[in-house]
């Protein structure tokens, strides 16, 4: 049964999951079977709980330890609850709690490239995605719009950082994701030679004179398709583009050349969903 432990300092032995540990610290990409998570809502949680991840501790303000935290407390076997009043809680996570009800989980097992995109017939890669809420974002359209999986270059932002997972609405959670490689060395050649092998043809959004439109048949008529977002405000890089087998643009009114890529990518990955979930 879990214990409910009162606290009434920052410097409560446990607490630093929640509020000392920098993203890098809970991430611990040297030890990644150690990684932590946290999950921030009600919500957030289940979705948490269901695809199979471990609680390690819950952070509570005391009013919720009979409403919205009782489900977890329940559920969650023999952790830490930690628990506090409001003005406490809210200085040890930095801002008001989501809900009232935080709980630190260990990371799940890193997926490969092959494993994430060898049922797939639509995929997702990010490239170079430094914002948290982009990243969320992304998920949470990929989730919604029938995108099988999402592959990051090395250098995104961490899927399950706090933010990330926050706006995604615990989507990250759901959506199959992986790196494209260990380092970015791997990205673009060894990492499209993979999906290619794999039986992808890889479509990069850019703006380019030789850019094909979003709505253009073929695309839709490929089986298996990589769709390639770039980074916030520079886009892909050249070497990328020149790697892919379509440049691919979004038609544009008013004079305007570009979407934000969270955006972009919840127009592409309609337009560009697989046939059989095609519109009637």
């Amino acid at each position: 049964m879990a214990k409910t432990i009162e606290i009434n300092t920052l410097d409560h032995p446990g607490v630093e999951l929640f509020a000392r540990l920098t993203e890098a610290q809970l991430r611990n990409r040297l030890e990644p079977e150690k990684g932590i998570f946290i999950a921030e809502s009600p919500k957030v949680i289940r979705v948490a709980l269901a695809a199979g991840c471990e609680p390690v501790a819950l952070l509570t303000e005391r009013k919720f330890v009979e409403t919205q935290a009782a489900e977890f407390i329940d559920r969650c076997g023999d952790i830490p609850v930690y628990t506090g009043d409001t003005a406490l809680l809210s200085q040890l996570a930095g801002y008001p709690l989501t809900r009232g009800v935080l709980c630190a989980m260990r990371r799940p097992r890193m997926r490969t490239l092959t494993e994430v995109c060898t049922a797939a017939r639509r995929v997702a890669i990010l490239d170079t995605l430094a914002d948290a809420t982009n990243i969320g974002a992304l998920f949470r359209s990929a989730a919604a719009l029938g995108i099988d999986g999402v592959l990051l270059t090395p250098t995104c932002c961490d899927p399950l950082n706090r933010r990330a997972m926050r706006v995604s609405m615990g989507t990250v959670l759901q959506v199959p994701w992986a790196y494209v490689g260990d380092d970015a060395a791997q990205w673009p050649t060894a990492a499209v030679a993979q999906l290619h092998t794999l039986g992808f043809r890889v479509a990069a959004l850019a703006l380019s004179d030789d850019s094909v439109p979003l709505d253009d048949p073929a695309l839709r008529q490929e089986e298996r398709l990589a769709i390639v977002l770039g980074a916030e405000g520079d886009g892909l890089p050249a070497t990328v583009v020149e790697g892919c087998d379509y440049v691919v643009r979004i038609p544009m009114a008013h004079g305007v050349d570009s979407l934000n890529v969270a955006a972009a990518g919840a127009v592409a990955f309609w337009e560009l969903r697989a046939a059989a979930r095609a519109r009637d």
